[in-house]
């Protein structure tokens, strides 16, 4: 999705780190840009690719300790742009230049794994292993009964970022977000009214005042948006829809078109969130928005909370996403790092892979709170890193804690040519040019048509 994590993080968001190629001639070069995470006067060069440059210098930390400690192997890193992650990807391993061991998103490892090009980390590592790794990460990376990566990165759950003054100024509490109910039917609903108190025209009027230009908004309520990860999955989920069934994607059930009815009614019918016009150009739009003062409350994960910190220059606050009728639902997302099975140095690779997946390879992800680690052990440093800094984030945790329901991010070996077809149709129904039943039932169509490569 993590972006997902396009922002996934997303936002998450991205770019990557490809290590570079193997001074035996294992791997490619394909990375744009990189460095060195230790001594090139090893015996065994392996290579790396992600893409996240902000989790570069964390790797090359975490690389540099590994190589102390196995000097007999070298780990070089390079970095790709997340535009480019996917493609060159696809292309180097059917050119038999791949990187020994890659970053990979639940979205886009199927193909891959079903192929044989991507190491059996059961196998390599013993499935005892994944008894340290988050469970939701492992779950998300596990086919026919085999884990295919060394978890890495955790998204944990959607939440709510607020504007604590903007609430102030609105009379809106803390409080009255983390009990806002949604509903489709109308009904028990209470987050259409608080989002109107939130959202103001450049009058001042509010949208629940009968003064209200919707034409001059200069203070939006919220951030609904074709954003998968933030905003679509998680009413989905609370509605009791679903995305796919297994692979097939579910667009025109009932539950699921009820709540992307309900989204799209948020921007064009009740004015509380920007344009799609906007939106739909730019997925850092209302983060910006957020951040510039504009927005009252962005629903988003952990992937954006670094920033948020270092850029909001109000006080803000953390809360509970808003509960549909099938409770709160959200998605949870992670990052594996996968080893390449064509690598001509496959005993460095699985200690690569074990440095990696333990508590002392991820904690550097996250000592400065930038990435949650995937290492279960190797989270606490997180936690201290944020809890130093006087800022909550328990609800990212409790919306996905032990036995709360969540929706599967999405899967596929076509997930990326499926992600296209769908977007495009959803663009237009997201700017209200196209009835959201019809067009739920038209992306259905193209997107179940393109992941079975038609």
């Amino acid at each position: 999705m993590t972006h997902l994590r396009k922002p996934l993080l997303a936002g998450i968001l991205g770019m990557a780190l490809a290590l570079a190629a193997c001074s035996s001639g294992g791997s490619g070069q394909s990375g744009e840009s990189g460095g060195t995470a230790s001594n090139s006067g090893a015996a065994t060069t392996v290579t790396l690719r992600l893409w996240d440059e902000g989790a570069a210098g964390a790797y090359e930390e975490s690389l540099a300790a590994f190589h102390e400690q196995n000097p007999d192997i070298a780990v070089e890193t390079s970095v790709v742009p997340w535009s480019d992650y996917f493609t060159k990807l696809r292309t180097d391993i059917a050119a038999g230049s791949m990187d020994d061991l890659f970053w990979i998103n639940n979205s886009s490892y199927t193909s891959y794994a079903k192929s044989g090009n991507m190491v059996n980390i059961d196998e390599a590592l013993g499935a005892e292993a994944r008894d340290q790794w988050d469970a939701n990460v492992v779950k998300a990376f596990t086919l026919d009964d085999t884990l295919w990566g060394v978890p890495q990165l955790s998204d944990a759950g959607i939440a709510l970022y607020y504007n604590k003054t903007l609430l102030d100024e609105a009379g809106v509490t803390p409080d009255d977000l983390a009990n806002a109910k949604w509903s489709p039917q109308g009904g028990d609903d209470t987050l259409i009214n608080l989002l109107k108190k939130l959202t103001k025209d450049d009058s001042g009027n509010t949208a629940d005042s009968a003064d209200f230009n919707a034409d001059s908004i200069t203070q939006y309520g919220y951030n609904a948006a074709q954003d998968l990860q933030a905003i679509m999955l998680p009413f989905i989920g609370s509605n009791g829809g679903t995305f796919q069934n297994g692979d097939r994607f579910t667009f025109s059930d009932a539950r699921t078109t009820q709540a992307m009815q309900y989204v799209v009614d948020l921007i064009t019918k009740e004015h509380v969130a920007p344009s799609a016009a906007d939106t739909n150009m730019d997925g850092e739009f209302t983060r910006n928005q957020f951040l510039q003062g504009n927005m009252a409350i962005f629903q988003s994960g952990l992937y954006n909370l670094a920033t948020i910190a270092e850029s909001a220059d109000f006080e803000w606050g953390t809360a509970l996403l808003p509960e549909g009728p099938a409770g709160r639902v959200s998605v949870t997302n992670g990052i594996v790092v996968a080893g390449n099975a064509k690598s001509e140095n496959p005993e460095a690779v699985a200690e690569v892979l074990e440095w990696l997946g333990s508590q002392e390879g991820n904690e550097y992800i996250g000592k400065n709170g930038t990435n949650l680690p995937a290492v279960t052990a190797a989270q606490q440093v997180y936690f201290d890193f944020w809890k130093d800094k006087g800022i909550d984030i328990q609800p990212f945790f409790d919306v996905v804690a032990d036995g709360a329901p969540t929706i599967d991010p999405p899967v596929g070996d076509n997930f990326t040519a499926a992600s296209a077809a769908y977007t495009e149709v959803l663009n237009e129904v997201f700017q209200g040019r196209v009835p959201v039943a019809e067009g739920m039932k038209t992306a259905d169509e193209k997107a179940n048509a393109a992941m079975n490569g038609e």
